[in-house]
């Protein structure tokens, strides 16, 4: 299933509302922590999956990278990314991202944030990336975490007085779609565990480097009461892998 809520006027106007997208990636809460999994991109082609807005394109490009592709399947998306991008060494593709079929070893760096938990087929799209990275490239992607997307309610069982009592986890080894409830709209997600993330990362070519499950750092705390919840129970998964 290829869903594209983003091109839904009302939904990418309520996207377009959030801190994320008015702030950009400091307005991330994950982005420190993606960043810094990031391998050096100067002088880097980086091939950006589900790009949004170009952020992270533009950050690369920032970073000294030689080039920059981005792919969306959400033209909403990619045309703001267009508006808010002067740079002919950036390139933004319309596509499915599980669509991809670039040639061998044509980049050194793949990039996804938050986008491949809406990708039924991960083992497919991993075999794709890894065919279009260079040997020794490295891949990050960050996606929901798997105990955040089990359920499609994805909310806190509550207390008869509406406290957050804790973050209830069930049919965590049925992988599959979830319809979620995203902006206030029913949103398609793929559910799937923690050990298939990592096996098929494996599976498909690539060596794992390093895996953060987000923990809020005490500084993250202080500027931001809301990151209490992420000690909790963690809402993102991020991992870096690179091709053996």
């Amino acid at each position: 299933m290829k869903e594209n809520k983003y091109d839904d006027a009302v939904f990418f106007e309520k996207y377009s509302a959030m801190p994320r997208s008015v702030g950009g990636l400091e307005a991330a809460g994950e982005w420190q922590t993606f960043r810094s999994l990031l391998p050096v991109l100067d002088g880097k082609r980086v091939l950006d999956l589900g790009c949004g807005f170009g952020w992270h394109c533009r950050y690369a490009r920032e970073q000294g990278a030689a080039s920059v592709t981005g792919i969306d399947l959400s033209g909403n998306m990619l045309q703001r990314a267009r508006a808010m991008t002067s740079d002919p060494q950036i390139e933004y593709l319309q596509m499915p991202i599980e669509d991809i079929s670039f040639g061998a070893g044509e980049f050194d760096t793949v990039i996804s944030s938050l986008a491949i938990h809406y990708v039924e087929r991960f083992g497919d799209l991993c075999r794709r990336v890894n065919h279009c990275l260079k040997s020794g490239g490295q891949f990050v992607l960050s996606v929901e975490h798997p105990i955040f997307t089990a359920l499609a309610a994805q909310d806190w069982h509550y207390s008869h007085s509406g406290e957050k009592l804790h973050w209830p986890v069930d049919a965590y080894h049925l992988e599959g779609a979830r319809t979620a409830r995203f902006l206030g709209e029913d949103v398609v997600k793929y559910h799937r565990t923690l050990s298939t993330y990592l096996n098929v990362l494996l599976d498909s070519g690539f060596t794992l480097a390093r895996i953060s499950e987000l923990q809020p750092t005490p500084e993250m705390l202080e500027q931001n009461p809301a990151w209490h919840e992420e000690v909790r129970r963690p809402m993102f998964l991020l991992l870096s892998v690179f091709k053996a």
